[in-house]
């Protein structure tokens, strides 16, 4: 349980399928009417889709008989970090906030609140601790409110008395229980000055501060003008900026398009995500067209001289996209990648254009790889955490997380980035994916083969994430159980989960079950036979019960039997080879499996690989341990009824081996 907010409870809880840390918050209701209207206020939110918005998952009421009382219950993410924690620390160390940071979540959240503004949403409760951040450079706001739940005034004044910070956000009407947009535009005032002052204003200050801007606006002018004398940065902005968001009456308030065209459009703020484009004048189309009717540098050059024009970036993306290539004079200059991934930072909210740019990425990209494969493309880690953040800004479009997932892919298999990608919660959007797109072939299938890349060298950062991976692989290949394609990433993946140590020992047997389907399915995959006896070695090595579902699978048949066949149409594929002799080799490290290895003819197939494989040290090896252990079973078996013989009792049975 966390600190109460103001409305009610919360509870961190962990969701079962996925083990994702989540919050509940528990709001009690009046009644059954007041619950319900509540309930169908929020339902909306649910629908939203922003980068920077931390989005409900899910809205449920519950019954408390112990008090017969109702309790409306909303299910959203979970995130330790806020803006209220790194206020706190600046304040505690009387240290200016880093200007370049600020103006970059200050456009964040004036983007999501822009967004929610443009849907006619108001958030009604926003403040630092209601701004999650999810990383350094990436904020969230989070716990938006519904009229109905704001408007209960006995709750509310309870929770005034109990923490008078809880108030001192809101807007003076709002104290009335009137909320409106200007409601939110009075609030990212306060929180902005608080950005600003934190270095000489203590919380009690502060607070003091906000309470006083209710009745008249002379405290603000004070402490503009201390900001000022102080040499804060950006003093010059927030001067003309804040009297105009802290007007007591909310008619005479800006609204929040204004606030960004005053801070990041006519002002020098800089931010990676505000749609700035929203706010720009337009290039006139004849000069588009003549800037883009020659050649491969004429479109490069018309790109540079007008980055931040939407219509000229796209339309350029769009001509190179469609020039043959007998007419690119390929390979095409490295320089314009870093023009298009400009572009894409310039005007992350316009959809068309980020599809139009990948497309474009991954055909330089494809044209320089196949000219010169030791080729060095020029990605920072910038540079990928702002195609991350492109990915969850437009979180419903499945092309573009297809295309993301497969430019990280030739990214990852470049350059030592996997720490980095970690880093900026890649996993975490992979396993998002996974989950919302489980039906979803092309996103499954490109997510698999990311996961691979990252995981086949990687250094893990946080194992919580990744010990989340193979419940979900076990979920798409359930989903899509005769796509070849999906089955051998799939078994790549597996295989290297079970080598990292990430996976739960309740989840062997499905594995086991599903690397054994993969094969059956298409055998004649050389890399998915490999990865899946790698796989189904790597388990039978740690879990005797793995073992023995490779032997004795729960769906009937004969693990033995398939590897024979597997055998006999790879016998002179050493790899291959090698890998079964692995699998025999675990397998045979069991006294109970021992048994079925000899009744299914492994003796002779045994034998067979050693009389043709002599070379091959480590092939050799397995395959003289399988030999090794199938010797000193029959020599004990002999033993046994030379002993049983001897005081008249019958042998023990020697059957196929029972599951413990």
């Amino acid at each position: 349980q966390l600190s109460p907010g103001a409305l009610g409870v919360n509870l961190v809880v962990k969701e079962l399928a996925t083990e994702a840390k989540l919050v509940i918050k528990q709001v009690e209701c009046l009644d059954e009417h007041h619950t319900n209207e509540a309930l169908e206020e929020l339902r909306p939110l649910l629908k939203l889709q922003h980068a920077h918005i931390s989005l409900y998952q899910e809205l449920f009421i519950t019954w408390n008989s112990e008090v017969s009382s109702l309790s409306l219950c909303l299910v959203m993410e979970y995130s330790q970090g806020s803006l209220q924690m790194v206020i706190q620390s600046k304040r505690e160390e009387k240290a200016v906030m880093d200007p370049k940071w600020m103006q970059e979540i200050l456009g964040q959240m004036l983007d999501a609140l822009e967004y929610l503004h443009q849907l006619n949403i108001i958030h009604r409760n926003l403040k630092p601790s209601n701004i999650s951040l999810v990383s350094k450079n990436h904020c969230k706001l989070q716990d938006l409110s519904s009229n109905a739940l704001m408007t209960h005034r006995a709750k509310w004044n309870v929770r005034a008395e109990e923490d008078p910070f809880q108030k001192s956000w809101m807007a003076p009407e709002a104290l009335d229980f009137t909320f409106s947009q200007m409601s939110d535009v009075w609030s990212l005032g306060c929180i902005m000055l608080d950005m600003a002052s934190c270095s000489f204003l203590n919380a009690t200050e502060a607070m003091h501060l906000r309470k006083s801007l209710r009745q008249n606006s002379g405290s603000l002018k004070a402490i503009l003008k201390t900001m000022e004398e102080k040499h804060i940065p950006d003093v010059e902005t927030f001067s003309s900026l804040l009297p105009l968001m802290l007007q007591i009456n909310p008619l005479d308030r800006i609204t929040i398009k204004a606030v960004v065209r005053m801070t990041f459009v006519s002002g020098s703020f800089k931010s990676s995500c505000v749609a700035m484009t929203l706010h720009q004048q337009v290039v006139p189309e004849i000069i588009t067209n003549i800037l883009l009717e020659g050649n491969v540098t004429s479109i490069l050059e018309a790109m540079e001289n007008f980055p931040s024009r939407p219509e000229v970036q796209l339309k350029a993306m769009k001509r190179l996209l469609q020039i043959p290539e007998d007419q690119l004079g390929l390979p095409l200059p490295m320089g314009l990648v870093e023009v298009v991934v400009t572009a894409m930072k310039l005007h992350e909210r316009i959809l068309d254009l980020q599809l139009c740019a990948c497309s474009l990425l991954l055909r330089i990209l494809s044209h320089v790889l196949v000219q010169d494969a030791e080729a060095q493309v020029p990605w920072d880690i910038s540079i990928i955490c702002s195609l991350l953040s492109i990915m969850r800004s437009h979180s419903d479009s499945e092309q573009l997380i297809t295309q993301g997932y497969s430019l990280l892919t030739i990214i990852s298999s470049q350059v030592q980035v996997s720490e980095e990608l970690q880093k900026a919660g890649l996993f975490e959007l992979i396993l998002e994916h996974l989950h919302r797109f489980s039906k979803d072939r092309d996103i499954c299938f490109s997510a698999l083969g990311l996961l691979w890349s990252l995981l086949v060298d990687a250094v893990i950062v946080n194992k919580d994430p990744v010990v989340k991976i193979p419940a979900l692989v076990i979920q798409v290949l359930d989903t899509h159980p005769t796509d070849a394609e999906i089955a051998e990433a799939g078994c790549a993946v597996f295989w290297l989960l079970s080598l990292l140590g990430c996976m739960s020992e309740w989840q062997f047997e499905k594995v086991v079950e599903l690397l054994l389907q993969s094969i059956r399915l298409s055998q004649e995959r050389v890399l998915l036979v490999n990865n899946a006896y790698r796989g189904l070695a790597s388990l039978a090595k740690v879990s005797e019960l793995a073992a023995f579902r490779v032997v004795m699978p729960q769906d009937g048949g004969s693990g033995l039997t398939l590897l024979q066949e597997t055998y006999q149409l790879y016998k002179d594929d050493p790899e291959v080879v090698e890998n079964l002799c692995m699998l025999l080799a675990h397998l045979s490290s069991y006294k109970e499996i021992l048994p079925e290895l000899e009744s299914s003819g492994i003796r002779a197939l045994v034998r067979e690989i050693q009389g043709r494989f002599t070379s091959s040290l480590e092939l050799v090896s397995y395959a003289e341990k399988v030999s090794l252990s199938l010797e000193a079973a029959l020599h004990s078996s002999q033993e046994r009824k030379l002993l049983g013989a001897a005081v008249g009792e019958e042998a023990l049975p020697e059957g196929r081996p029972h599951l413990p």
